[in-house]
């Protein structure tokens, strides 16, 4: 399976507002959140790569480095 970029993570464009961007990360946090779903391992790490995604495209210089 292939990776997924932190941009297809979010299922948004990479030219994303940081608007669109934390809309996309609330509405799949709501879903994807350990505590609705299930705490399990597999479920965290999903979760954390979720965050991960949103943290880097969230902040400009973060953004910046990741898109080089």
């Amino acid at each position: 399976m292939a990776c997924k970029t932190y941009y297809e993570m979010l299922g948004v464009a990479s030219g994303a507002s940081a608007q669109d961007i934390r809309k996309a990360f609330l509405k799949l946090s709501l879903k994807a959140h350990p505590d609705k779903v299930g705490n399990t391992p597999e479920v965290n790490d999903a979760f954390i790569a979720l965050k991960e995604a949103y943290e880097t495209l969230s902040d400009t210089e973060k953004r910046q480095e990741y898109d080089l």
